[in-house]
Parts: structure tokens; C-alpha cells; sequence
């Protein structure tokens, strides 16, 4: 159970406090409600680009770093195609200073054409090395717009090229800034040995005369129901052949995320799972195989990935994988089975509540899906799910007029590493 206190500025700022005696560091966490999706289709990347100019410096602290390595802090960020989350850990004694960090940033950052060409640089360095130049790197870049037409999910985090970031203009990225960079399309999350009253002073007095702003009004275009199969071939010079099936799933607030979660741990969570006992261990088809959820706000995916291993074709694989979806889309799963995956999910989020950002960032997030109070329900909704959910959630989403298959072939020259 993670207590908590809530409370709005006027300019519409949220901050949440939670009050951990266990420990002398302090958590600050600082969510915006950008993120990829947000973008216009002609200028990607934006949200991702932030995420690195925010560190630019602001008007009256041109070194972010610096101060918060004095007093023994840390900080990071994290862009996605739903939100952009900035956080910072630090001793209590010093937590006013991730106050003055944060504040002078909202309110003033730094938009000065060196920043620009640093950070556009850097995103630019990371799109070719991580995206371009790295094997594999480019699935998201080809399976993201096979599975999604309209949405802007289509386009990965980093952006769908290069040149949207190349070529921004400061006053692209200005207007950026401005309409989504808002107290109130924040939310401000502290956990730690705090006391309220000093956070309601201090948030007052860093954060009370910003001014908020027109919040953007999203109005994102809702992404058609897939009914036919759609399929991608390429070739890549990569060290083993790879197969990705994505199938279109439902929202992260929706009744029915908790089965579907459920029913991709099911299928490849751990060594004891379907699919890696059947396609790894028994049939050796595979080197690796897994099954995930997106996790996205709107309508996610539920994708399985695996590499094949060598002299095994992709026809065999395929219908391998298949052979096994049908199986949990026609049999309901054991208790066992059932009660596994479960506490695994329990285990997990309990473990992760050690942690004091953990426990900020889920705070935050929950906040932002519209109660932050739903990360002390979360583990309840999970034990809610049956075995029979499971099997229905099967039956909805893994059919292959629901799916986008990329077939990822290495080509036929050698590979070294």
C-alpha cells in the first residue's frame, strides 16, 4: 500500500507526496503529458528531442548537471510515445535544489542555437547508431506503420527520419516547448522522509508563478480495426533470422489489459513458459522467443519476436508459433499455471515498491490514466483475471487478421560479429 497526499497549485501543476521514513534519499519525479503521439507526422521526434534539450540548460542555470552532482544527486529521462518523464534522486537534506533545477527549466530554458545543434546531434548520433547501424535496430521503424495506419503510433519515439530533426528550426522547437511544456500538463510526484507542509511551501515557491498555459487538446485520429493479415519481408545483414507477429490489443485502462498481460506472461515468461518450453527446449526452432504487451495508452500490441535458429525456415517457425496460440485459444490454462504468472506479477510489483522512484514514477503515472490511487489496486486486478478471461482474450486478439508479421531474413552473406 502506497500512501499518498495530493494537491493542485493555481496555475494547474498536480503534485502527489509520499511519505517513506525507510530512507534518506528522496525521489522527485517530474512527468509531462507529451509525448510521440503528439507530434505532427511531418515533424517527428520532437518529444524524443526534448528529452535532450531539457538538459541544455536553463536561463539562470546554464549547467543542469553540475549543481545536483554537488549536493550528491543524480538525474534522467525517458521519452515514449505517450509521456515524457524527467525524475532525480538526492539526499533530503538538499531536495530544494531539484526544486530550483526543475522550476527554472519550466519556466525558462535556455533556447539558444548552440543547445540546438548539440542535442539535434546527439538525437541524430543515436537514431543511426541505435536504429540504423545496430542489428535489428530498425523492427520498430518497419513494424510500428505496418501495424498502424492512422494512429500516430506509427512512428517510433525516435521519429519516423532523420531529416524531421535535421531540419528543425528554433522556432519549431520554441512552439514545441510552449504547448506542451505547461504546469498544467504536468504532474510532480515526491517521495521520500518528506513532510507535506514543507513540499505545499516549496512547490509554492518554485513552481507557483509559472504560468500555465492553453493545454494542448488531443484529438488523436483512432486507428481502424485490422481484418486482414498484413506482412512485411526484408533482408538485413543480421546474424540470425527473426520473425515479430504483432496483434492489435486494447488500452491500458481498458477492463480487459490485466487478462491480456497475463496471457502474454503465459506464453514466454521465464524458462517454464509455453513457448520457450515447446519451441526452445523441446522442438529447438528457436534460439530465443518472447511475448510482450506495449503498454501503450490507446490501443497497444501484444507482440511475440523470436530467432529462429540456423537451417530452420520461416515457414516451420510460423507455424510452430501458431500451432501454440491455438492451443491457448482452445484449452483453458491450469491452475498452476495461472497462479505462477500471477505471482510473478505480485512479486514484481512489490519488489519494484522498495524503490522510492519506482514508487514516484507509478504514482505519477496512474495520476495521469486519472487516479493515483489505482497502483495500490493494481495487483488486486490481476488476481481478478480467470483462466477463462485468458482463453476469451486469446480468442480476440491472436488471429492472424488481427496480426502484422515482419519476416526479418539475414541475408546469404556471412556474418561476423
Amino acid at each position: 500500500m502506497i500512501n499518498f497526499e495530493k494537491f493542485t497549485l493555481e496555475n494547474g501543476l498536480r503534485i502527489i507526496v509520499h511519505k517513506d521514513e525507510s530512507t534518506p534519499i528522496v525521489a522527485f519525479n517530474l512527468l509531462y503529458n507529451v509525448g510521440a503521439r503528439d507530434e505532427d507526422e511531418s515533424q517527428t521526434g520532437f518529444a524524443h528531442l526534448f528529452e535532450h534539450l531539457m538538459f541544455g540548460g536553463s536561463v539562470n542555470i546554464p549547467n543542469f548537471d553540475e549543481p545536483l552532482q554537488k549536493v550528491g544527486g543524480t538525474n534522467n529521462a525517458f521519452t515514449s510515445n505517450d509521456i515524457t518523464n524527467y525524475y532525480i534522486t538526492l539526499p533530503k537534506d538538499n531536495i530544494e535544489t531539484a526544486f530550483w533545477l526543475e522550476s527554472d527549466r519550466m519556466l525558462s530554458l535556455a533556447f539558444t542555437a548552440k543547445s540546438l545543434e548539440v542535442q539535434r546531434s546527439v538525437v541524430i548520433e543515436e537514431f543511426k547508431q541505435n536504429y540504423l547501424n545496430q542489428p535489428y535496430g530498425d523492427v520498430w521503424l518497419l513494424l510500428r506503420p505496418l501495424a498502424y495506419h492512422i494512429h500516430p503510433y506509427k512512428w517510433a519515439t525516435i521519429g519516423k527520419e532523420i531529416s524531421h530533426i535535421e531540419n528543425a528550426t528554433m522556432d519549431d522547437v520554441k512552439a514545441f516547448f510552449h504547448k506542451h511544456y505547461l504546469p498544467n500538463n504536468a504532474i510532480l510526484t515526491i517521495a521520500g522522509n518528506v513532510e507535506l507542509d514543507e513540499i505545499k511551501q516549496l512547490t509554492k515557491k518554485w513552481f507557483g508563478n509559472i504560468p500555465s498555459g492553453n493545454v494542448h487538446n488531443r484529438n488523436l485520429p483512432k486507428e481502424p480495426q485490422q481484418s486482414e493479415k498484413r506482412r512485411l519481408e526484408v533482408k538485413r545483414d543480421v546474424p540470425a533470422n527473426a520473425i515479430y507477429k504483432a496483434y492489435k490489443m486494447c488500452y491500458k485502462t481498458h477492463a480487459d489489459y490485466h487478462a491480456t498481460d497475463l496471457l502474454s506472461d503465459v506464453l514466454s515468461l521465464g524458462k517454464s513458459s509455453r513457448l520457450f518450453i515447446s519451441l526452445v527446449k523441446e522442438q529447438e526452432l528457436f534460439s530465443e522467443i518472447n511475448a510482450f504487451i506495449s503498454g501503450s495508452f490507446d490501443e497497444g500490441l501484444l507482440t511475440i519476436s523470436g530467432k529462429l535458429l540456423d537451417d530452420i525456415s520461416f515457414e516451420i517457425a510460423e507455424e510452430a508459433i501458431l500451432k501454440e496460440l491455438n492451443l491457448v485459444k482452445s484449452n483453458l490454462i491450469n491452475d498452476s499455471e495461472l497462479n505462477k504468472v500471477k505471482n510473478k506479477i505480485e512479486s514484481t510489483t512489490e519488489f519494484s515498491e522498495t524503490s522510492v522512484l519506482n514508487k514516484a514514477m507509478n504514482l505519477s503515472f496512474a495520476e495521469l490514466l486519472g487516479d493515483a490511487n489505482d497502483v495500490n489496486k493494481e495487483v488486486e486486478k490481476y488476481h481478478k483475471v480467470t483462466a477463462a478471461d485468458i482463453k476469451r482474450m486469446a480468442n480476440e486478439i491472436l488471429n492472424e487478421s488481427n496480426c502484422s508479421t515482419l519476416i526479418y531474413a539475414k541475408t546469404e552473406e556471412k556474418w561476423w560479429l
